[in-house]
């Protein structure tokens, strides 16, 4: 049996979460791919709850990858009506709850309701300090690493960077989002086993826990199940245990 008791002093500073299994929990039910990404909202609201009341500083979501306009049109848009529904219908609570929303992913090809109402939100919470919420939009790993380089490469070829200067700190500075702290775990629900193009960067040394649930039926205590399986783990970051 999987580990269910949290040790409060031992919390994880940063968690994210793959959010997968949307369309086979609408297939199971006999619902709509579209009503199954509007169940699976609710499951973000249950996990922003469940850390800003455990207290954990940083959550990321996995809300829409680079591969993910592949998808039928139909669906994409009914994840950006849905994402710009939820900015509109829970800001006011996200502001009372004193939640703080940042957006990581590229801009470019994303119509510009759905930047007007990211943008609104993250100004909005920008001064929140309970809970900081990163949802990964328009996010592919390997893009954000890409355009991180690209852009030390511009600064060192007009001289404001000295190349001997470019290290791991330097490189995580010009990521997407460099200011949360470090990722500890990473969650993927549904079952599988992939991490999918996800903060490839800032999952090198953090603990991966699969849970077989699927995502609009995760609740609270899917997440302290996951914290709990974490805290059991003994993290070595390459070294040897004594």
């Amino acid at each position: 049996m999987p580990p269910t008791e949290i040790d409060m002093n031992r919390l994880p500073r940063h968690i994210a979460i793959i959010m997968d299994g949307n369309g086979r929990w609408a297939k199971r039910h006999g619902l709509s791919t579209a009503e199954g990404h509007e169940a699976g909202a609710k499951s973000v609201r249950t996990a922003i709850e469940t850390c800003r009341k455990l207290g954990i500083e940083a959550l990321t979501l996995y809300a829409f990858s680079t591969e993910n306009w592949l998808r039928p049109k139909a669906e994409i848009a009914a994840l950006f009506d849905l994402l710009s529904k939820y900015v509109r219908l829970e800001l006011d609570d996200i502001n009372k709850e004193d939640i703080r929303i940042q957006i990581m992913g590229r801009r470019e090809g994303l119509a510009e309701e759905t930047l007007a109402d990211l943008d609104l939100c993250m100004e909005e919470t920008k001064n929140n300090k309970s809970l900081l919420v990163n949802v990964a939009v328009n996010y592919g790993s390997r893009r954000e690493i890409t355009d991180a380089a690209r852009a030390i490469a511009k600064q060192a070829a007009a001289g404001t960077l000295n190349p001997d200067d470019i290290d791991e700190e330097c490189f995580a500075r010009h990521l997407y989002v460099p200011d949360f702290p470090e990722l500890d775990f990473m969650i993927r629900t549904s079952g599988e086993m992939r991490v999918s193009n996800f903060m490839l960067w800032q999952f090198s040394y953090a603990e991966f826990i699969p849970m077989r649930v699927l995502w609009p039926d995760f609740r609270g205590r899917h997440l302290r199940q996951a914290i709990a399986t974490f805290q059991s783990r003994q993290r070595r970051f390459g070294g040897r245990q004594a």
